[in-house]
């Protein structure tokens, strides 16, 4: 598939409007898995989550007759509020169609942004046929949530701060849900020419991409049940599986014990607040699931959107 997926130019768009989020030590964590971790925090991203640099990257790179239109996805959540954040920075409406049992603080940030909310069952209706429907009946501009180059573009600029803060890693940790995260940064490691090897982590309910990765082609599951709701991909993307076949090393899983794990660890030692998917990528550091570890490793700290009823609910 021959796409041009731009990341450096997406850093470029996005300086000076997304967060350069910080990179974090922990001499416990180190100590705890046997190699210096470095943790990127996209939990401190505008939106709480990397979903912002994507959504602004391709709203911003519309022509201007298609954003005028306003702009229209479905999520379960963090993408959904931040395409409701970029259409709020380029001055033009957006409709979210989010699912029923989204969690409530998504659902209030995303309306809280500016945007319509439309329900709907993630596990009776095909969001993407809705979201289709709904942008031709409303005259409006889809902007999927991974399957997009330009989405991809964005979120590689994650991959693209790290590397220019610390230096080349031996290995980076990334979550996986459609797949834009991590192909975004596999593209960033590949324009650096850099030996570090790129690792995926879903929930062991929803491991798609690992199933995907294993078949040689895109293999569909039922919607996962897992508490990392920002995970609960069905089926890779069409893109972004034909860019991590080719880049990413492998995919591994983790629990949702060991995600609860992660979450404690992180609110407890390192002082962050991290949602269930926010959390996968340490967890899998943290769970040997990703074993033996390199020198240098490289986390990619996806999100922070959970509320404190959650949070508890989750961790208490």
């Amino acid at each position: 598939m021959n796409v041009d997926i731009d990341v450096r130019s997406a850093a470029a768009r996005l300086d000076g409007v997304a967060h350069r989020t910080p990179v974090l030590r922990s001499s416990t964590v180190d100590v705890l898995v046997g190699a210096e971790v470095f943790l990127k925090c996209e939990n401190f991203q505008r939106g709480g989550a990397f979903k912002f640099r994507g959504a602004y990257n391709a709203a911003s790179r519309l022509p201007p007759e298609d954003l005028a239109k306003g702009l229209i996805t479905h999520s379960s959540g963090n993408h959904g509020q931040a395409v409701a954040l970029a259409a709020r920075e380029l001055g033009v409406p957006a409709v979210v169609l989010m699912p029923h049992d989204a969690p409530r603080s998504k659902v209030a940030a995303t309306v809280g942004y500016g945007a319509e909310v439309v329900g709907f069952d993630r596990y009776a209706d095909d969001r993407e046929a809705l979201a289709a429907k709904l942008a031709t009946e409303r005259d409006m501009t889809l902007i999927p949530p991974y399957d997009h180059p330009d989405v991809i573009a964005g979120q590689g600029t994650i991959a693209l701060e790290l590397l220019d803060e610390v230096g080349e890693l031996d290995l980076l940790v990334v979550p996986v849900g459609g797949g834009g995260l991590i192909a975004g940064c596999a593209l960033a490691v590949a324009d650096r020419r850099l030996s570090t090897r790129v690792v995926g982590v879903e929930p062991a309910a929803g491991d798609d991409t690992k199933r995907s990765l294993e078949a040689g082609h895109r293999v569909a599951i039922e919607v996962p049940r897992t508490i990392a709701d920002g995970q609960a991909a069905s089926t890779p993307g069409e893109l972004t599986f034909a860019v991590n076949r080719r880049l990413v090393d492998r995919v591994v899983v983790v629990t949702d014990d060991q995600i609860r794990a992660a979450m404690r660890f992180a609110f407890e030692r390192l002082k962050l607040v991290l949602e269930p998917s926010g959390a996968s990528a340490l967890a899998a550091v943290m769970s040997s699931a990703v074993h033996p570890l390199p020198a240098r490793v490289g986390v990619i700290i996806s999100g922070g959107n959970v509320d404190v009823n959650r949070f508890t609910e989750l961790c208490g």
